[in-house]
């Protein structure tokens, strides 16, 4: 029967996590039957209608930019968007689009670029949040007790760290008490200090989970006030992000960079712009692919010698350089983000081998079509 369509999607899904997504984007499944089976892949930055035609009947489109980014009402053949879905469903094909969480995942569209590019990535440029707010309970408890706590807690979602369950940590040591007047102390007696050894209990647990903890934990300990802290863990770096920071393997002019990126890149009619000192040395690189302008000062304070990206306007780039930041490059927003289709191609082969065709468009579909460079020079 072939590979079937689900099993493509788990493989795109666990590399491009979909919860890597921003808000606001549309990644995922657009149109065709998980349960049928896919007979060839090809995988593009955009969902053209050149593009469309070149996928076949039973074909898999993998696209970097969403076709139905914003909401719609209708996807009918006569508009351009919907004659794509429908020449794609007529054929028993698919798309699926792999946009904002493919620039955030590791390895990931930028990656694909820094590897292009010849830089070696030790570094994310703009961090994601690493993982859910996670707390840490430490509660002290009479180590008869120790146990029954332990197993509350772990039934109300503490002690889960990564695919281990049941996780916690124990010292014993020397706790103290001095019950006052109104009190009910399940161990000692008002007025006198009390001196016993207790267990100190460490377990982690998701944040959202504190009000079961905590009812859990008092429900188990002895004491009428059990003694106990809730700590909020800071988050640690998860790989993932939007960009990418890394060193070249020698140092290069940033001129003779700026002749790098054009040769490595697909060529665009709106080329390789660069800003900077041609002389000035470079031996570490920020890139992000797709519009970057939003990390210029991301990229100053990255300690890099120059920022590859797409998309730069006219102000940023001029305030970003006339307050001393890092040299830029500026490439077609396409030709950024193709190294990718490379990258998803091979992750695809590597899974399913002869039993699915991978192909990548060599169609151009950046938008700028007409170059003209005047005679007459600069102004």
């Amino acid at each position: 029967m072939g590979v079937k369509l689900a099993e493509v999607v788990a493989v795109l899904d666990d590399a491009y996590p979909p919860g890597l997504a921003h808000g606001w984007d549309s990644v995922g499944l657009v149109c065709g039957d998980p349960d049928e089976a896919v007979e060839s892949v090809t995988v593009a930055v955009d969902a053209t209608a050149e593009v469309v035609r070149t996928v076949g009947r039973r074909g898999l489109l993998v696209a970097h930019h969403p076709l139905l980014l914003r909401g719609v009402d209708t996807v009918a053949a006569s508009t351009p968007k919907g004659a794509l879905i429908h020449h794609l469903i007529r054929d028993g094909a698919a798309l699926f689009t792999a946009h904002t969480n493919a620039d955030s995942a590791d390895p990931g569209v930028s990656d694909a670029l820094a590897d292009a590019l010849g830089v070696t990535v030790d570094g994310v440029l703009d961090p994601a949040p690493g993982g859910p707010d996670t707390d840490k309970w430490v509660i002290l408890v009479p180590p008869e007790a120790a146990e029954a706590v332990r197993v509350a807690v772990f039934e109300a979602g503490a002690g889960h760290i990564g695919d281990y369950s049941h996780c916690s940590w124990s010292v014993t040591g020397r706790g103290q008490f001095l019950p006052l007047d109104g009190a009910s102390p399940t161990i000692g007696t008002v007025g006198s200090v009390e001196h016993l050894a207790e267990e100190r209990v460490e377990v982690i647990a998701p944040s959202r989970l504190r009000a079961q903890v905590l009812a859990a934990m008092r429900a188990a300990h002895p004491y009428e006030e059990p003694a106990f802290d809730v700590l909020t863990l800071a988050p640690l770096p998860a790989g993932v992000g939007i960009g990418r920071i890394g060193g070249l393997a020698q140092p290069l002019r940033f001129a003779d960079f700026v002749a790098r990126v054009n040769s490595v890149l697909p060529q665009t009619t709106w080329g390789v712009r660069a800003a900077g000192d041609p002389d000035e040395p470079v031996s570490r690189v920020a890139v992000c692919g797709g519009a970057g302008d939003s990390l210029l000062a991301a990229a100053s304070a990255a300690g890099v010698d120059a920022y590859v990206t797409a998309d730069l306007r006219h102000h940023p780039a001029d305030e970003h350089r006339r307050a001393g930041g890092v040299a830029l490059v500026d490439v077609a927003h396409w030709a950024s983000e193709y190294p990718w289709c490379a990258q998803v191609a091979d992750l695809l082969t590597s899974q399913f081998g002869s039993a699915l065709p991978v192909a990548v468009s060599g169609i151009r579909t950046d938008p700028w079509n007409i170059e003209f460079q005047s005679a007459k020079g600069n102004p």
